[in-house]
């Protein structure tokens, strides 16, 4: 386990060579069970040479479970792990080319930092003076060039996972693995160190697999993101595709956020009926509602637009004020409670207790099956 905790970088600043090296890594019909509970279903993923990939979804959906499959903790019950095409699925821990990045730093104690980072050139018999050189480097690629004499008990939770992150750059790694690294972190350190882990990432051009269950960390750091559900990936796109076209319901309403609004299905043109609109499905039609079933209308914020009207139907509720924008709850006649973004200076004209109108964007709408 030493040497996949510990692992590397040729350098301050990685040469086109060294992107052009990093490895392609495949899943391909991953399926684990323990006892009675799928943890994996059959997952097929790929991550790119070279990009940051993040797999994202709610507790127990598998991803640390495929996580710890590709660092070889974990053996699958049946599929394929491959690296760069050859078969890894059945290669030890410490024989995998991977470094991986702990939610706990697994720091060792006695050790002051630069012999943490310098730990697994340890047990690869590098010598003293060496393997002191190249953990000197990565500190100063962490910016921690000058805390290599403190013990992890002197440094701050960020400057921890700084040299857990070191220490598993140090033995060159083909591939990183990061295990929720943030989540122990207070807000602020959290957002400056997943920036940090970015600019490294993409100065080193390592392909990267990142864990977390926070869509904001996902959608703001990866190059892609896969949605997890229940041992399955329902979505694997860039973030802003994945946002604005989520394949799912439920990719729909676990990335950003979602109102749902009652509609009426007409399968004969794949059209739906809401707010006294009909406007194009998007995506397919629940096989469960047939024509003129009663169905969700999925729609994020920005997508809504609010109007007082004295005589209008709806009412606000509630708002919350976001700096540039404010979200404005509105309640329909029915009592459905729709989150729409609007400018501050919009809102202003909104208190709640305005009479007013929801109205949606004339384009192709998400929909689901009504919500019982």
């Amino acid at each position: 386990m030493s040497s996949l905790t510990a692992a590397s970088v040729p350098g301050p600043a990685a040469s086109p060579s060294a992107r052009s090296g990093a490895a392609t890594v495949e899943l391909r019909g991953l399926s684990r069970s323990f006892g009675t509970t799928v943890a994996l279903d059959g997952l097929d993923l790929t991550v790119r040479p070279g990009e940051l990939l993040a797999l994202l979804g709610p507790s127990g959906c598998g991803k640390t479970t495929a996580l710890r499959m590709l660092a070889g903790f974990e053996h699958p019950d049946s599929g394929e792990i491959l690296v760069d095409g050859q078969d890894v699925t059945a290669v030890p821990a410490h024989r995998r080319d991977a470094g991986m990045v702990f939610q706990s730093y697994s720091l060792f104690p006695h050790l002051d930092a630069l012999d943490n980072v310098a730990f697994g050139l340890r047990m690869r018999g590098v010598r003293t003076a060496a393997r002191r050189e190249r953990a000197a480097e990565l500190l100063e690629l962490v910016g921690l060039a000058d805390k290599g004499g403190r013990f992890p008990h002197q440094l701050s939770g960020g400057q921890q996972q700084r040299i857990a992150l070191a220490r598993a750059l140090a033995l060159r790694p083909r591939v990183l693995l990061l295990d929720e690294p943030l989540s122990a972190l207070d807000a602020k350190v959290r957002l400056t160190l997943r920036e940090e882990i970015r600019r490294l990432q993409q100065e080193l051009g390592i392909t990267t697999l990142f864990i977390t269950h926070d869509q904001e960390e996902a959608l703001s750091m990866a190059d892609r993101v896969a949605v997890m559900r229940a041992g399955r990936l329902e979505q694997c796109a860039a973030p802003a595709e994945l946002y604005a076209r989520p394949a799912t319901a439920f990719v729909a309403e676990f990335v950003g956020t979602m109102s749902r609004i009652p509609g009426r299905l007409r399968t004969a043109d794949a059209t739906v009926e809401v707010l006294g609109r009909r406007l194009p499905v998007d995506g397919p039609l629940p096989e469960a509602a047939g024509d003129g079933g009663e169905v969700d209308v999925l729609v994020r914020p920005e997508s809504v637009r609010v109007e007082a009207d004295g005589s209008g139907p709806d009412r606000v509720v509630a708002a919350s004020f976001l700096g540039a924008t404010v979200r404005v709850t509105v309640a329909l006649p029915d009592g459905t409670e729709v989150k729409a973004d609007l400018p501050t200076h919009e809102a202003a004209l909104l208190p709640p207790g305005t009479p007013a109108r929801l109205t949606l964007p004339d384009r192709p709408v998400l929909i689901s099956q009504r919500r019982s």
